[in-house]
């Protein structure tokens, strides 16, 4: 199949208008459907330089973010999620006891540039030292988190130190590699009788992808470091966008 092909193919679809959920009870059926209709396996573009391409899709309603790819920070060598996010700064898990052992750490935190959240952790770009920055301010703690604040000075935790990092070429390889070119496809939803439908009204060719595009994003707060750990599992840390921001990233957006 040749790219023309695939949006040829992608157009019917958009043609065909309400479509049923192909995979209900899947967060990712938006997606799975779509790549059902195409007869292909996730994100498994049939085009001879699919490795080129990604293929996304959203929910257009959705306020949930899209992730863009993963990637732990510097000093890797320290395992610094697990190592020292976790421990020093982690706090019971709400499930701890119950799913799991009674002495279950969680360190959840989705962070971006603009504000620092409720227990004081905030990215920052650091364009003289070419690095993405998470930095903590102990000042930024909320007061319903002034338990978990106590909790640290307990453990003689202070500020982050060494300070987690991703460094501009790092993150530029890896962006570039897992973003360079996309169809990007919005749906709408409804449901009907029990049964969920979709419509995909938007498809999008994005070219070009920007690595200073993406930096202007992540400082403007539209892009996200997700930390997802818990003492028995590291989830992964993500970079991740609010779905109508994805065009910026790009230096070429195609409307289908």
């Amino acid at each position: 199949m040749t790219k023309e092909e695939l949006i040829e193919r992608l157009v019917k679809i958009r043609d065909m208008g309400w479509i049923e959920n192909k995979r209900p009870g899947n967060a990712g059926g938006v997606g799975n459907t779509i790549e059902d209709l195409l007869g292909i396996e996730e994100n498994n573009l049939p085009i001879p330089n699919a490795r080129e391409w990604e293929l996304k899709c959203q929910r257009s309603n959705t306020t949930s973010l899209l992730t863009l790819f993963h990637m732990e920070p510097s000093p890797r060598a320290l395992r610094f999620v697990p190592q020292i996010f976790l421990p020093k700064y982690g706090w019971p898990h709400e499930l701890a006891g119950r799913d799991y052992p009674k002495g279950e750490m969680s360190f959840r935190q989705t962070i971006n540039c603009t504000h620092t959240s409720d227990r004081g952790f905030k990215v920052v770009v650091d364009r003289e030292q070419n690095k993405v920055l998470v930095t903590f301010d102990s000042n930024g703690i909320s007061q319903e988190n002034a338990s978990w604040y106590d909790s640290l000075r307990n453990r003689g935790v202070g500020e982050l130190n060494p300070v987690p990092y991703w460094g501009f070429d790092d993150l530029h390889h890896k962006a570039a590699t897992k973003l360079l070119n996309c169809f990007y496809i919005l749906a709408d939803s409804k449901k009907e009788n029990k049964k969920e439908y979709f419509s995909y009204k938007t498809i999008r060719i994005l070219k070009d992808f920007s690595f200073d595009n993406f930096l202007k994003t992540l400082e403007n707060g539209h892009i996200f470091v997700d930390f997802d750990a818990r003492t028995g599992h590291n989830h992964g840390t993500k970079f991740r966008i609010k779905a109508d921001k994805i065009p910026d990233l790009y230096g070429t957006v195609q409307a289908v």
